[in-house]
Protein backbone atom coordinates (compact mmCIF):
# COMPACT_ATOMS: atom_id res chain seq x y z
CA UNK A 1 0.00 0.00 0.00
CA UNK A 2 1.79 3.36 -1.23
CA UNK A 3 0.20 5.44 1.64
CA UNK A 4 -1.37 3.03 4.67
CA UNK A 5 -1.39 6.66 6.72
CA UNK A 6 -4.13 7.45 4.54
CA UNK A 7 -5.96 4.19 4.70
CA UNK A 8 -5.82 4.31 7.98
CA UNK A 9 -7.50 8.29 8.32
CA UNK A 10 -9.76 7.03 6.27
CA UNK A 11 -11.17 3.90 8.16
CA UNK A 12 -10.93 6.45 11.53
CA UNK A 13 -13.33 8.67 9.91
CA UNK A 14 -15.83 5.49 9.22
CA UNK A 15 -15.14 3.92 12.48
CA UNK A 16 -15.77 7.21 14.18
CA UNK A 17 -19.06 7.37 12.39
CA UNK A 18 -19.97 3.87 13.90
CA UNK A 19 -19.43 5.15 17.22
CA UNK A 20 -21.41 8.23 16.79
CA UNK A 21 -24.63 6.36 15.74
CA UNK A 22 -24.09 4.18 19.10
CA UNK A 23 -23.58 7.31 21.61
CA UNK A 24 -27.24 8.86 20.01
CA UNK A 25 -28.76 5.40 22.11
CA UNK A 26 -27.08 7.22 25.19
CA UNK A 27 -29.79 7.93 27.50
CA UNK A 28 -28.68 10.76 29.79
CA UNK A 29 -27.78 13.72 27.63
CA UNK A 30 -24.82 15.02 30.00
CA UNK A 31 -23.10 11.74 30.15
CA UNK A 32 -23.21 11.22 25.94
CA UNK A 33 -21.84 14.76 25.63
CA UNK A 34 -18.63 13.79 28.15
CA UNK A 35 -18.33 10.19 26.13
CA UNK A 36 -18.44 11.99 23.15
CA UNK A 37 -15.79 14.44 24.52
CA UNK A 38 -13.50 11.90 25.73
CA UNK A 39 -13.77 9.49 22.58
CA UNK A 40 -13.14 12.31 19.74
CA UNK A 41 -10.82 14.09 21.34
CA UNK A 42 -8.22 12.83 19.43
CA UNK A 43 -6.92 9.04 18.74
CA UNK A 44 -5.89 6.89 15.54
CA UNK A 45 -8.62 4.04 16.35
CA UNK A 46 -5.67 1.31 15.77
CA UNK A 47 -7.77 -1.34 17.87
CA UNK A 48 -10.51 -1.29 16.56
CA UNK A 49 -9.09 -1.13 12.71
CA UNK A 50 -6.92 -4.26 13.60
CA UNK A 51 -10.08 -6.02 14.75
CA UNK A 52 -11.59 -5.46 11.28
CA UNK A 53 -8.58 -6.10 9.26
CA UNK A 54 -7.91 -9.86 10.90
CA UNK A 55 -11.32 -10.27 9.74
CA UNK A 56 -11.07 -9.35 6.52
CA UNK A 57 -7.66 -11.30 6.50
CA UNK A 58 -9.56 -14.40 7.32
CA UNK A 59 -13.01 -13.62 5.42
CA UNK A 60 -10.72 -12.73 2.01
CA UNK A 61 -12.18 -9.32 1.74
CA UNK A 62 -11.78 -5.91 1.92
CA UNK A 63 -12.75 -4.36 5.14
CA UNK A 64 -15.50 -2.33 3.49
CA UNK A 65 -16.85 -5.31 2.83
CA UNK A 66 -17.73 -7.23 6.37
CA UNK A 67 -21.19 -7.24 7.89
CA UNK A 68 -22.02 -4.50 10.77
CA UNK A 69 -21.13 -7.18 13.38
CA UNK A 70 -18.02 -6.85 12.96
CA UNK A 71 -18.18 -3.56 13.21
CA UNK A 72 -19.54 -3.44 16.14
CA UNK A 73 -17.33 -5.36 17.99
CA UNK A 74 -14.58 -2.93 16.76
CA UNK A 75 -15.39 -0.14 18.06
CA UNK A 76 -15.70 -2.03 21.98
CA UNK A 77 -12.29 -1.89 21.83
CA UNK A 78 -11.89 1.73 21.03
CA UNK A 79 -14.48 2.05 24.30
CA UNK A 80 -12.53 -0.02 26.30
CA UNK A 81 -9.06 1.95 25.43
CA UNK A 82 -10.75 5.43 25.96
CA UNK A 83 -11.85 3.78 29.44
CA UNK A 84 -8.51 2.89 30.19
CA UNK A 85 -7.41 6.78 29.21
CA UNK A 86 -10.16 8.39 31.31
CA UNK A 87 -9.07 6.09 34.52
CA UNK A 88 -5.22 6.58 33.89
CA UNK A 89 -4.97 10.21 34.02
CA UNK A 90 -7.17 9.64 37.61
CA UNK A 91 -4.63 7.67 38.39
CA UNK A 92 -1.42 9.59 37.18
CA UNK A 93 -2.89 13.26 38.19
CA UNK A 94 -2.87 13.86 34.78
CA UNK A 95 -4.10 17.49 33.79
CA UNK A 96 -4.37 17.16 30.04
CA UNK A 97 -4.85 14.18 27.32
CA UNK A 98 -3.90 15.22 23.58
CA UNK A 99 -3.47 18.93 24.29
CA UNK A 100 -6.88 19.07 25.91
CA UNK A 101 -8.17 19.33 29.56
CA UNK A 102 -8.36 15.34 31.16
CA UNK A 103 -12.22 14.53 31.72
CA UNK A 104 -11.12 14.34 35.24
CA UNK A 105 -9.84 17.99 35.19
CA UNK A 106 -12.45 19.37 32.98
CA UNK A 107 -15.71 17.86 35.15
CA UNK A 108 -14.81 15.98 38.38
CA UNK A 109 -13.19 12.45 39.26
CA UNK A 110 -16.74 11.07 39.84
CA UNK A 111 -17.82 12.09 36.10
CA UNK A 112 -14.56 10.68 34.74
CA UNK A 113 -14.75 7.22 36.53
CA UNK A 114 -18.73 6.75 36.48
CA UNK A 115 -17.85 7.69 32.00
CA UNK A 116 -15.22 4.78 31.92
CA UNK A 117 -17.57 2.36 33.61
CA UNK A 118 -20.37 3.60 31.29
CA UNK A 119 -17.75 2.66 28.68
CA UNK A 120 -16.65 -0.43 29.66
CA UNK A 121 -20.38 -1.74 30.28
CA UNK A 122 -21.24 -1.07 26.98
CA UNK A 123 -18.02 -2.54 25.11
CA UNK A 124 -18.79 -5.76 27.08
CA UNK A 125 -22.33 -5.43 25.59
CA UNK A 126 -21.07 -5.37 22.27
CA UNK A 127 -18.86 -7.95 22.45
CA UNK A 128 -21.13 -10.04 23.66
CA UNK A 129 -23.60 -9.01 21.47
CA UNK A 130 -21.82 -9.12 18.23
CA UNK A 131 -19.12 -11.88 18.62
CA UNK A 132 -21.01 -13.93 21.22
CA UNK A 133 -19.33 -16.05 24.23
CA UNK A 134 -16.47 -16.52 23.04
CA UNK A 135 -15.20 -13.00 21.68
CA UNK A 136 -16.69 -11.78 25.56
CA UNK A 137 -13.83 -14.23 27.30
CA UNK A 138 -11.39 -13.00 24.86
CA UNK A 139 -12.08 -9.38 25.63
CA UNK A 140 -13.04 -9.75 29.13
CA UNK A 141 -9.63 -11.50 29.86
CA UNK A 142 -7.56 -8.80 28.36
CA UNK A 143 -9.35 -6.44 30.62
CA UNK A 144 -8.89 -8.17 33.57
CA UNK A 145 -5.07 -8.27 32.62
CA UNK A 146 -4.89 -4.55 32.25
CA UNK A 147 -6.14 -3.81 35.67
CA UNK A 148 -3.67 -6.54 37.47
CA UNK A 149 -0.85 -4.86 34.90
CA UNK A 150 -1.98 -1.11 36.64
CA UNK A 151 -1.91 -2.66 40.24
CA UNK A 152 1.70 -4.11 39.50
CA UNK A 153 3.11 -0.97 38.00
CA UNK A 154 1.69 1.05 40.89
CA UNK A 155 3.67 -1.08 43.46
CA UNK A 156 6.86 -1.27 41.48
CA UNK A 157 6.84 2.40 40.64
CA UNK A 158 10.09 4.31 41.89
CA UNK A 159 11.39 0.31 42.81
CA UNK A 160 15.13 0.24 41.35
CA UNK A 161 14.80 -3.26 41.75
CA UNK A 162 11.74 -3.37 39.42
CA UNK A 163 13.88 -4.49 36.31
CA UNK A 164 12.88 -5.48 32.56
CA UNK A 165 11.07 -8.76 33.65
CA UNK A 166 8.41 -6.39 35.66
CA UNK A 167 8.48 -3.92 32.53
CA UNK A 168 7.36 -6.63 29.98
CA UNK A 169 4.58 -7.68 32.12
CA UNK A 170 2.89 -4.66 32.51
CA UNK A 171 3.58 -3.49 29.27
CA UNK A 172 2.21 -6.76 28.14
CA UNK A 173 -0.93 -6.41 29.79
CA UNK A 174 -2.13 -2.40 29.72
CA UNK A 175 -1.28 -2.35 25.92
CA UNK A 176 -0.43 -5.60 24.35
CA UNK A 177 -3.10 -7.49 25.64
CA UNK A 178 -6.25 -4.85 24.47
CA UNK A 179 -4.44 -5.07 20.78
CA UNK A 180 -4.33 -8.52 20.65
CA UNK A 181 -7.38 -9.41 21.47
CA UNK A 182 -8.70 -6.64 18.88
CA UNK A 183 -6.90 -8.95 16.22
CA UNK A 184 -7.80 -12.83 18.30
CA UNK A 185 -11.73 -11.58 18.02
CA UNK A 186 -11.43 -10.50 14.36
CA UNK A 187 -10.62 -13.70 13.99
CA UNK A 188 -13.30 -15.17 15.73
CA UNK A 189 -15.63 -12.93 14.36
CA UNK A 190 -14.84 -14.26 10.71
CA UNK A 191 -15.05 -17.44 11.77
CA UNK A 192 -11.80 -18.23 11.81
CA UNK A 193 -9.26 -21.40 13.04
CA UNK A 194 -7.13 -21.58 16.08
CA UNK A 195 -4.04 -21.48 14.09
CA UNK A 196 -5.32 -17.94 12.57
CA UNK A 197 -6.59 -16.88 16.15
CA UNK A 198 -2.86 -17.63 17.19
CA UNK A 199 -1.16 -15.90 14.52
CA UNK A 200 -3.19 -12.64 15.16
CA UNK A 201 -2.89 -12.53 18.47
CA UNK A 202 0.83 -12.83 18.30
CA UNK A 203 0.79 -9.80 15.66
CA UNK A 204 -1.25 -7.85 17.86
CA UNK A 205 0.56 -8.39 21.00
CA UNK A 206 4.09 -7.89 18.92
CA UNK A 207 2.48 -4.97 18.28
CA UNK A 208 1.12 -3.35 20.93
CA UNK A 209 4.91 -4.05 23.24
CA UNK A 210 6.30 -1.75 20.29
CA UNK A 211 3.83 0.49 20.41
CA UNK A 212 4.39 0.99 24.51
CA UNK A 213 8.11 1.49 23.38
CA UNK A 214 7.55 3.90 20.84
CA UNK A 215 5.77 5.87 23.28
CA UNK A 216 7.84 5.49 26.19
CA UNK A 217 10.78 7.14 24.15
CA UNK A 218 8.29 9.56 22.96
CA UNK A 219 7.67 10.42 26.69
CA UNK A 220 11.22 11.68 27.00
CA UNK A 221 12.15 12.86 23.20
CA UNK A 222 8.32 13.70 21.63
CA UNK A 223 7.20 17.02 20.82
CA UNK A 224 4.24 18.29 22.83
CA UNK A 225 2.46 19.79 19.90
CA UNK A 226 2.42 16.98 18.25
CA UNK A 227 2.09 13.99 21.11
CA UNK A 228 -0.81 16.77 22.47
CA UNK A 229 0.73 15.93 25.94
CA UNK A 230 3.69 17.01 27.30
CA UNK A 231 7.56 15.07 27.80
CA UNK A 232 8.51 13.60 31.39
CA UNK A 233 5.39 11.88 32.95
CA UNK A 234 7.15 8.74 33.30
CA UNK A 235 9.95 10.02 34.98
CA UNK A 236 7.69 12.48 37.09
CA UNK A 237 5.52 9.23 37.88
CA UNK A 238 8.84 7.15 38.82
CA UNK A 239 7.69 4.25 36.19
CA UNK A 240 10.32 2.07 35.55
CA UNK A 241 10.61 2.31 32.13
CA UNK A 242 12.92 0.35 28.97
CA UNK A 243 15.22 3.34 28.74
CA UNK A 244 15.27 3.89 32.43
CA UNK A 245 15.76 0.35 33.04
CA UNK A 246 18.65 0.46 30.29
CA UNK A 247 20.32 3.13 31.85
CA UNK A 248 20.54 1.77 35.36
CA UNK A 249 22.09 -1.73 34.20
CA UNK A 250 24.64 0.37 31.84
CA UNK A 251 25.38 3.80 33.95
CA UNK A 252 28.59 3.49 36.27
CA UNK A 253 28.03 4.06 39.85
CA UNK A 254 27.64 7.36 40.91
CA UNK A 255 25.04 7.87 37.94
CA UNK A 256 23.57 4.81 38.97
CA UNK A 257 22.89 6.11 42.22
CA UNK A 258 22.04 9.63 41.51
CA UNK A 259 19.26 8.31 39.38
CA UNK A 260 18.24 5.60 42.17
CA UNK A 261 18.34 8.59 44.67
CA UNK A 262 16.18 10.51 41.95
CA UNK A 263 13.37 7.63 41.79
CA UNK A 264 13.24 7.95 45.39
CA UNK A 265 13.07 11.66 45.75
CA UNK A 266 9.60 13.96 45.23
CA UNK A 267 7.80 14.43 41.93
CA UNK A 268 8.98 18.00 42.06
CA UNK A 269 12.43 17.28 42.18
CA UNK A 270 12.27 14.42 39.31
CA UNK A 271 10.45 16.86 36.97
CA UNK A 272 13.18 19.52 37.98
CA UNK A 273 15.50 17.03 36.85
CA UNK A 274 14.16 15.81 33.71
CA UNK A 275 16.70 17.41 31.26
CA UNK A 276 19.53 15.76 33.04
CA UNK A 277 17.56 12.34 33.02
CA UNK A 278 16.74 12.62 29.36
CA UNK A 279 20.59 14.05 28.78
CA UNK A 280 21.90 11.04 30.70
CA UNK A 281 20.00 8.30 28.87
CA UNK A 282 20.89 9.42 25.57
CA UNK A 283 24.42 9.32 26.13
CA UNK A 284 24.45 5.83 27.35
CA UNK A 285 22.65 5.01 24.77
CA UNK A 286 19.32 3.97 26.64
CA UNK A 287 17.16 5.75 23.66
CA UNK A 288 18.75 3.53 20.89
CA UNK A 289 18.19 0.29 22.89
CA UNK A 290 14.86 0.78 23.37
CA UNK A 291 14.43 1.64 19.64
CA UNK A 292 16.14 -1.58 18.83
CA UNK A 293 14.10 -3.72 20.81
CA UNK A 294 10.91 -2.49 19.09
CA UNK A 295 12.29 -2.93 15.91
CA UNK A 296 12.98 -6.63 17.00
CA UNK A 297 9.27 -6.89 18.21
CA UNK A 298 8.03 -5.30 14.92
CA UNK A 299 9.97 -8.09 12.81
CA UNK A 300 8.63 -10.48 15.18
CA UNK A 301 4.64 -9.39 14.46
CA UNK A 302 5.45 -8.87 10.73
CA UNK A 303 6.44 -13.13 10.83
CA UNK A 304 3.32 -13.96 12.81
CA UNK A 305 1.72 -12.87 9.23
CA UNK A 306 3.66 -14.47 6.84
CA UNK A 307 1.20 -16.81 6.14
CA UNK A 308 -0.66 -13.79 4.68
CA UNK A 309 1.16 -13.07 1.78
CA UNK A 310 -0.46 -11.75 -1.16
CA UNK A 311 -3.83 -10.51 1.02
CA UNK A 312 -4.36 -7.28 0.87
CA UNK A 313 -5.03 -7.08 4.40
CA UNK A 314 -1.24 -8.15 4.57
CA UNK A 315 -0.12 -4.88 3.02
CA UNK A 316 -2.04 -2.89 5.20
CA UNK A 317 -1.25 -4.96 8.59
CA UNK A 318 2.75 -4.19 6.98
CA UNK A 319 2.12 -0.83 6.91
CA UNK A 320 0.44 -0.38 10.42
CA UNK A 321 3.58 -1.75 11.84
CA UNK A 322 6.05 0.21 10.18
CA UNK A 323 3.80 3.59 11.11
CA UNK A 324 3.79 1.97 15.17
CA UNK A 325 7.38 2.30 14.80
CA UNK A 326 8.00 5.24 13.03
CA UNK A 327 5.06 7.73 14.79
CA UNK A 328 6.18 10.55 16.23
CA UNK A 329 2.40 11.42 18.17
Amino acid sequence: MSDPLEYFKRQAVIIDGVMRRDLDTVADPDLGRVLAEAIFSGGKRIRPLLHLLAAAAVRGCAVEDLVPEHSACAIAFEYLHVASLVHDDIIDASDTRRGRPAVWRAHSPAVAILAGDHLHARAMTLAGTAGGVECLRVIAAATQVMVESEFLQMRVAGMVAGGEEEYLAILAGKTAALIAAACETGVIVAGGNGEQRRALAEYGSCLGLAFQMRDDLLDYLGDPEKTGKAVGNDLAEAKMTMPIIHALAHSDDKARQWLSDLLGASRSERQRQFAAVRELLAGLGSFVDTSARAEALIDKALAAISFLAGHPAAAILEGLAMYVIRRDR
